[in-house]
């Protein structure tokens, strides 16, 4: 009995040792899950963060070259919105200290610049990282870890989209692509009659469409110019065909083949509906349900030879102290009283800033206007981003509506980005911001 209690003493050591260094092994293991796992997630939560910031970012590297103001622009938006996200399983707050936005010119390059460090007009790519640091571990420590640091990073640019969200408004071709004889930065119109529909009193460079006379738009019923004034007061036909045939041979309304729109002749009424993207609305003042139903754009200042006597390059131009549309829409210049119609009340610049949105630069089809000699239908040549400059000026039942070309929107550098679904190099859409890396 002396040997046995001697013997389970000489044990109850041993197994003291086993258990410690089991115990050390079982931390271990506890380690690498539970601490591994916190990782793991905080890294997914600044993912998701780095995604956002760069997907927010380059919608603003548009032009070409592209403003250096954008780049302070697009990297206040990405880091707004990164900030906006949680980590920490969803229990702590990213700070703008933790958001680098930096620039560059190519995905291989190894230069890549701060919006301070002045990036080349050429940058297209933005890469946005998100780090976190002192993150405490749970069980580690006892291995010997201390604190970890973890980041996330992610780059995008703008890309051509699968579809299409136009205005009612077709640029008619002339020329060969890619611009069709039309000149970047140069005005051009559209002039009718809203007394009468009769084609020879349209004249000018635009023509209003619509993009399927056999059926009606999701969401805007009535046809003809009630449908028209809701794609204007809307976001516009979206999910629009590709570049059409050679031809269009259907006429009236009978379906066209893909890639075909419709002429509607002189559209009355649908001036107030186009002056809701200047920030002008029918009536005494102007209501938050006006601001909300057809939003106006971050700048409700227009151009015509009086206010910009160039009469070109009101994008991105110069004329003496005149704000070119660039600055109006950080300034949110409202519209100037003589242009607003009797009747009507302008957005002030408090409500363009709250309520502003991309309205004016617009992306509309390059139609093949011939073809509507002989048909009521014409082939799509393509998509062009304008500019539009002034809200609709009436002399009697006359008018005029003129535009700024700005290019084709399916280019690097179109100022018309927008949303829809990224395509690929044939898509026709306009850019879209898209995760490259």
């Amino acid at each position: 009995m002396r040997q046995t209690l001697h013997d389970r003493k000489r044990q109850a050591g041993a197994v003291a040792i086993i258990v410690a260094l089991t115990l050390a092994v079982l931390i271990g293991f506890a380690g690498l899950a539970l601490d591994g796992g916190q990782l793991y997630v905080s890294k997914t939560e600044q993912q998701n963060a780095a995604d956002a910031c760069a997907l927010s970012a380059s919608y603003l590297l548009t032009g070409t070259p592209i403003p250096a103001a954008n780049f302070t622009l697009a990297e206040n938006a990405g880091v707004a919105v990164a900030v906006a996200n949680r980590v920490g399983f969803q229990g702590a707050p990213i700070s703008a200290g933790d958001v680098q936005v930096e620039f560059g010119t190519s995905l291989a390059g190894s230069s890549w610049t701060t919006a301070a460090g002045g990036p080349a007009g050429t940058a297209r790519y933005v890469r946005c990282t998100v780090s976190r640091t002192g993150i405490p571990m749970w069980f580690m420590p006892v291995r010997g870890f201390a604190a970890q640091s973890v980041s996330a990073a992610a780059t995008a640019a703008l890309s051509p989209a699968q579809s299409n969200c136009a205005i009612p408004m077709g640029l008619c071709t002339s020329g060969t692509p890619p611009d069709y004889g039309y000149v970047r930065g140069q005005w051009y119109s559209m002039n009718f009659d809203e007394s009468g529909g009769s084609l020879s009193n349209l004249s000018g460079n635009f023509r209003w469409l619509d993009f399927d006379p056999s059926a009606g738009t999701p969401g805007c019923s009535g046809g003809g110019a009630q449908e028209l004034a809701c794609l204007l007061k809307g976001v516009g036909q979206c999910t629009l065909p590709p570049v059409g045939p050679a031809t269009c041979s259907s006429s009236g309304n009978s379906s066209p083949v893909p890639g075909c729109v419709g002429q509607t002749g002189n559209i009355n009424s649908l001036g107030s509906a186009f002056n809701t993207r200047f920030g002008i609305y029918q009536g005494g003042g102007v209501s938050n349900s006006d601001l909300t139903g057809a939003p106006p754009d971050f700048a409700g200042f227009g151009y015509d030879a009086t206010s910009w006597p160039p009469g070109h390059d009101a994008y991105n131009g110069t004329s003496g102290a005149t704000h070119n549309f660039l600055t109006a829409r950080t300034t949110n210049d409202a519209v100037q009283a003589s242009l607003v119609p009797n009747g009507a009340s302008a957005a002030t610049s408090g409500q363009l800033a709250t309520h502003g949105a991309d309205r004016r630069l617009v992306t509309v089809p390059l139609v093949d206007c011939a073809s509507f000699t002989g048909s009521q239908h014409a082939p799509i040549r393509g998509y062009a981003c304008v500019l539009l400059l002034h809200p609709y000026k009436k002399s009697g039942s006359n008018v005029t509506v003129t535009a700024e070309y700005l290019g084709r929107s399916d280019l690097p550098g179109s100022p018309c980005a927008t949303s829809g679904a990224v395509g690929n190099s044939t898509s026709v859409g306009p850019m879209v911001p898209a995760l490259v890396q």
